[in-house]
């Protein structure tokens, strides 16, 4: 009978799976050098969620600061780190974290590669500024000769058709059969209440979002790490494309609901929103709600009025 990996609460090379309770910096600590090739997490905001203690900035960059060392430490020469972050709020003035911690990736001599934008729809809606709808992927690399496979992450190209008209390849078709670099600008619902991968969790991200990231920065097999691990979308994206997943979380309840999910990736029964889904399109669904009732309102007072016009022509006339 076929036996799944276990969940180890230790971290050991001949381990598939760790999902540590406490703090990465104790995991980091049992971590051998140049052993993972991908860091990839979404830390905590400073804004004051349930799950963090809201610090002054400076202090909060050197929390992160110590965390992303000792990450680069574990990291391959070959590795990549992505750290998914958005703003914070002092005193409702916005300053985005990516610009604050771009100085401490680059004094450790890791090169940006890319910043991604990772654009959603929903979220807290702003009357004093307008609403913020995106978040920020800042890549880095620990060298130049690193891993990117670009084939496994492609996406449709918009004009399949196209040829070229001209030169040595014309009558040709010019896109790759299979898709088009994503770009850096990648849309992709987030998890709100009605997301199918909603826990109790308040700052949750997509699988998807990940898988795109394991699946072009690593090779089966390999560590995937995420040092603020929540409820273990990076460990499940790991696992789900053949590679070892790692990660820290210090609150207990979400290291429970990770474990949870994790093992239902393993029976096949985790409800995920699939890679490369079109983004639902209320209009183009015939969803009822995309109608503002108030239009319905004034087309009846416009036919009301319309049919009166129309008794008194034809009454009137006679």
């Amino acid at each position: 009978m076929f036996e799944y990996p276990k969940i180890s609460g230790s971290f050991s090379l001949s381990e598939q799976v760790v999902l540590y309770s406490g703090d990465c910096l104790d995991l980091l600590a049992t971590i051998p050098d140049n052993t993972l090739q991908l860091v990839v997490t979404s830390p905590p905001y400073n804004i004051g969620k349930e799950y963090e203690k809201k610090l002054k900035l400076d202090d909060y960059l050197k929390q992160q600061a110590n965390v992303i060392k000792e990450s680069v430490r574990c990291l391959s020469p070959h590795g990549s780190i992505c750290w998914q972050v958005g703003n914070y709020v002092d005193n409702g003035a916005i300053i985005p974290l990516d610009t604050v911690l771009y100085p401490i990736f680059a004094d450790l001599g890791l090169k940006m590669r890319n910043r991604i934008i990772w654009h959603f729809e929903h979220g807290l809606h702003c009357s004093l500024r307008f609403s913020g709808r995106y978040e920020t992927i800042i890549w880095f690399t620990k060298s130049d000769d690193y891993v990117f496979n670009l084939d496994p992450v492609r996406v449709p190209q918009k004009y399949p058709g196209k040829k070229y008209f001209k030169g040595p390849k014309v009558g040709q078709y010019s896109g790759n059969p299979l898709g088009k670099n994503p770009g850096d600008v990648w849309i992709i619902p987030n998890v709100k209440s009605n997301h199918v991968e909603k826990t109790e969790h308040p700052c949750q991200f997509p699988v998807e979002l990940i898988e795109r990231l394991v699946l072009s920065m690593t090779n089966e097999g390999d560590w995937v790490f995420d040092p603020f691990n929540g409820v273990g979308s990076t460990i499940i994206a790991a696992i789900r494309h053949n590679r070892k997943g790692v990660g820290a979380e210090i609150v207990q309840k979400y290291t429970d609901i990770a474990a949870d999910r994790i093992q239902k990736e393993f029976i096949g029964i985790l409800k995920t929103r699939p890679m490369n889904k079109p983004v639902y399109d209320p209009i183009i669904a015939g969803n009822s709600l995309t109608i503002a009732p108030w239009t319905l309102e004034e087309k009846n007072e416009q036919m009301i009025l319309l049919e009166k016009s129309s008794e008194e022509q034809n009454y009137g006339g006679k």
